[in-house]
């Protein structure tokens, strides 16, 4: 069952839409990403548009979050302050981003900066996190005792607040600069940039993994809304059709990935995460490197 995408201007199966939203949406609830990290190299993939997948990927990321999130609130594990100081510094990244995308479109470079931008943080994130976690099971099958969280140079930073859901005492500036570099990405890559804001709320914030989850979400809702906001009314890239086709399938999706989230120990969440970043990163970087099909392609320049 073929449908015809208008701004894609390809025609793609239904089926197979649907089915990548729903994977999406499974990984939102289990890991607290938007997915987009996984949706628009996908997309890519299936031959819609680098331009297009990052503008209109950003659509699926709020729907597919909003269901989790709805899910971690009924457990309440959303600290909504952490939230609301990452999303003040995520809207202003979120602005940055989607000016950077502009002035690369009118260069002609943005479908390879994001490719490259999707290689680079993926794989350097991946390994990261593929390490931290191998080692965190080696010391849980072997008994060893949890570190305790020690002070760092977080903790000595002014401005400091309370987040009593986290459990933390730390200034505001770490997660509203966390926040900022999110912003950037989400709106660059179309990505709600969990992949990066889970492990920098666990490593570099301290936050308990059960809370980061539905924080993580919450955050990427609004900044995936405004992103997509800015997309479609300065770039005129955010395809309807397509757009609804992953929504559909997505918040389903959310709800499968929330339960299964909860089953799971906080290190096999994170080596799973770990893994499926590192396979996208590897697919992605074995497409740049091989000769494409089509050397050529026809498409109009800005000038």
């Amino acid at each position: 069952m073929q449908i015809y995408l208008p701004i894609s201007e390809v025609a793609v199966n239904a089926f197979l839409l649907l089915g990548l939203g729903g994977i999406v949406g499974i990984l939102s609830g289990m890991f607290g990403v938007g997915g987009g990290f996984l949706l628009t190299p996908l997309l890519f993939f299936i031959g819609i548009p680098p331009a297009v997948a990052v503008a209109t990927g950003a659509n699926q990321i709020v729907a597919a979050s909003f269901s989790g999130l709805l899910a971690h609130l009924r457990r309440k594990t959303v600290d909504l302050r952490m939230g609301t100081v990452l999303l003040a510094g995520g809207l202003v990244g979120a602005a940055i981003g989607v000016w950077l995308f502009n002035y690369l479109k009118t260069l002609g470079q943005v479908d390879l900066l994001v490719r490259l931008c999707y290689v680079v943080f993926l794989g350097i994130i991946g390994g990261l996190m593929f390490i931290e976690s191998l080692n965190a099971l080696r010391k849980a099958r072997r008994g060893a005792p949890p570190k305790r969280r020690k002070h760092n140079w977080i903790h000595a930073l002014p401005l400091k607040m309370r987040f009593r859901t986290s459990g933390l005492y730390i200034s505001v500036i770490p997660p509203a600069i966390v926040g900022c570099a999110v912003g950037v990405l989400a709106a660059v890559m179309g990505v709600g940039g969990g992949f990066i804001m889970v492990p920098a709320m666990i490593y570099l914030l301290g936050m308990p993994t059960k809370v980061v989850v539905g924080t993580s979400l919450f955050q990427i809702i609004f900044v995936a809304a405004f992103t997509t906001l800015l997309h479609a009314t300065t770039n005129y890239t955010v395809d309807v059709v397509l757009a609804v086709m992953l929504i559909l399938g997505g918040v389903v999706g959310a709800q499968f990935g929330t339960a299964l989230g909860t089953k799971l120990k906080a290190e096999q969440l994170r080596i799973l995460l770990a893994g499926m970043v590192l396979l996208v990163c590897a697919k992605i970087a074995l497409e740049l490197l091989l000769t494409p099909s089509e050397l050529y392609s026809l498409a109009t320049v800005a000038h």
